[in-house]
């Protein structure tokens, strides 16, 4: 369907620097268009400099929201009403929402949410994976890594085993592995990746593995952050947030060891757009059509 601007069309941003590469509108005027929403989201480029008049933009234009990209994410609190509790354990801000009142108007009262975090984890429930309660492995220190690690720890994940290289970013793991034993129900400890036997022995005690890094895509694309595939035990859960390329070394070494349960980053990246999308106009998209339309 050829999508038309109207006089009533309601307005998404994208917010970010740089931004010509993203693909986030195709999937948000793809889901809005098969939602039978008059709502478009555009893209524009809006650094640390230029984020609060933006953001300001949001409220004096009646925008549903924007979703929010880097150098934005860790800043944009500053100019919010109010802050998801995930979203303020990470650290960083993926989606604004123009809050709505009784009536279904916005409000000009704007808070903020990590969806990142919340798309991985949907991901994993619509292949039927019930994660509470379970053992997780996680491999990464960084914005994905954080964002999965908290809303992970909010909804269940018993014990969480955080590994990193004791590089300038560990000590941010510890840090992660400090909030979420002080404020969720989960046991969370920090652990260097150097330490293979230890990874060994945690990888074949856990439920859940994911690796959250980079290695895996390019120019990592030959690289694998796990040694071989013995590492792996066959009902192992076993996901990379990289999707580019669709099936990464680590993954193959997992399927070699066994397991059947191996996932890429493509449903983390769908699912985080539709749960902002239906942040902002509180409508579900059909997934399937989703998956049919971007090739997942």
């Amino acid at each position: 369907m050829e999508k038309r601007i109207t006089g009533h069309t309601e307005l998404v941003g994208l917010m970010a620097y740089p931004i010509r590469h993203t693909q986030s509108p195709t999937t948000h005027n793809l889901a809005y268009d098969k939602n039978g929403d008059d709502v478009i989201q555009l893209a524009f480029e809006v650094d640390n400099d230029s984020l609060k008049d933006a953001v300001q933009s949001i409220r004096a234009l009646n925008m549903l929201g924007s979703n929010i990209s880097m150098p934005n994410k860790t800043v944009v609190h500053k100019y919010l009403d109010e802050v998801d509790e995930a979203a303020k354990l990470c650290g960083a801000i993926n989606t604004v929402v123009n809050m709505r009142d009784e009536n279904g108007q916005v409000t000009g009262k704007l808070k903020g949410y990590n969806t990142d975090g919340m798309g991985y984890w949907q991901g994993l429930t619509e292949e039927g994976i019930d994660f509470k309660g379970m053992k997780m492995v996680l491999i990464g220190t960084g914005g994905a890594a954080t964002a999965i690690a908290v809303r992970g720890a909010l909804d269940g994940i018993a014990e969480m085993e955080i590994f990193n290289i004791k590089d300038k970013f560990y000590s941010r793991g510890e840090e992660i592995v400090d909030l979420i034993n002080k404020n969720t129900n989960c046991k969370a400890t920090m652990n260097d990746l150097g330490d293979l036997e230890l990874l060994k022995e945690k990888m074949h005690a856990a439920d859940i593995f994911c690796d959250a890094t980079g290695v895996g895509m390019h120019p990592l694309e030959d690289l694998s952050n796990i040694p071989d595939p013995s590492y792996f035990k066959k009902d192992l859960i076993v996901t990379d947030t990289v999707y580019a390329p669709r099936e990464t070394v680590m993954m193959k070494q997992a399927k070699e060891a066994g397991c059947e349960k191996v996932y890429n980053g493509m449903s983390m990246m769908l699912f985080q757009a539709l749960i902002a999308i239906k942040l902002y106009t509180g409508k579900d998209t059909p997934v399937d059509y989703m998956k049919e339309k971007l090739g997942i």
